[in-house]
């Protein structure tokens, strides 16, 4: 019997509200998950509307395929959504897209099948691929990486403090053993991790699987990649809504959101007026968290940070 793994979208009305959706419109959902967002969209939309999905998990493409096959209005592309600059512009609409919703990060049924290899909470073999049929799984990267890497990846991506003392432990437990399960490589990062300083509240392997997690998918490059991206494919007035779940990912959000609806530094020290200076960009409202209705429900919206954006020119 196939075990089946459900995915509660967080935000889903404030992000879904942030697009401010025409019936007629063209949206992208760069992150399908498990539809939560895109059915939304799609409940919005009349026959004319456009929803273009993407998603690189192959689990999470075959739940798309299920879902919305029969709706004519529904794509679902199985690539990363760094590429949706390249599949927007094949199908001529650069510049005619109404609202792209980005929702970072892994969704639940991912965190949940032990078979992914995302968490700790239950052994499975270490793998955190969101696509398992491209890259280097998390275990094979960790067989080979030298201990400096290891603990670059830990103490930038996971901000763990203890980042040199646990990419030993994983160096001098693989001279004996392949590091093949998430069970093993939480057994070892406690071992490394000082009793005295670990965290009641928090397991001492947290920081380190979402750091290696982060690296193996290259979440942060990837953001950045498809950010870049979105201003070219908006028409104006057309919306941008992210939801980011880590430090990290909200960080370059926040950058991309300033500078493109900053004055540009070349500018700053020209006669122009404020009113002259074109800004590609304007940003909608405060970032937005789960209200305490939503937390009681999906604890896992706690760090969810929704930002909105506008083009403008």
């Amino acid at each position: 019997m196939t075990e089946i793994f459900t995915h509660q979208p967080v935000l889903l009305n404030e992000a879904v509200d942030a697009l401010s959706i025409k019936a007629n419109g063209i949206y992208i959902d760069g992150t399908f998950g498990r539809g939560g967002h895109s059915a939304a969209i799609l409940s919005q939309l009349g026959e004319s509307g456009k929803l273009i999905a993407f998603d690189q998990d192959p689990e999470a493409v075959a739940t798309a395929h299920q879902r919305f096959d029969a709706d004519s209005r529904f794509e679902i592309i199985h690539e990363n959504f760094s590429c949706m600059a390249d599949v927007i512009k094949t199908k001529g609409l650069a510049g005619k897209v109404d609202g792209v919703l980005l929702d970072i990060g892994v969704s639940s049924p991912q965190f949940d099948d032990s078979s992914r290899g995302f968490s700790f909470s239950q052994s499975g073999p270490l793998d955190m691929r969101m696509n398992p049929e491209e890259g280097e799984s998390a275990a094979e990267w960790l067989q080979t990486a030298e201990p400096k890497d290891i603990a670059r990846v830990l103490k930038i991506y996971g901000e763990e403090k203890f980042a040199k003392r646990i990419a030993w432990a994983i160096v001098d437990y693989r001279e004996e053993n392949k590091i093949e399960t998430t069970e093993e490589l939480a057994v070892i990062i406690d071992g490394a991790v000082p009793k005295s300083k670990q965290d009641k509240n928090k397991h001492p392997a947290t920081r380190s699987f979402q750091a290696i997690r982060i690296f193996i998918n290259k979440e942060l490059d990837v953001l950045q990649e498809a950010l870049d991206q979105v201003n070219d494919l908006l028409c104006v007035g057309g919306r941008l809504a992210v939801i980011s779940f880590h430090s990290l990912e909200d960080r370059i959000t926040k950058r991309f959101i300033k500078k493109m609806t900053s004055e540009p530094p070349a500018m700053h020290d020209l006669p122009i007026r404020n009113d002259d200076i074109v800004k590609p960009m304007k940003k909608i409202g405060k970032a937005i968290k789960a209200g305490k209705a939503e937390l009681e429900i999906n604890p896992r919206a706690r760090s969810a940070v929704l930002r909105i954006a506008e083009r403008v020119s």
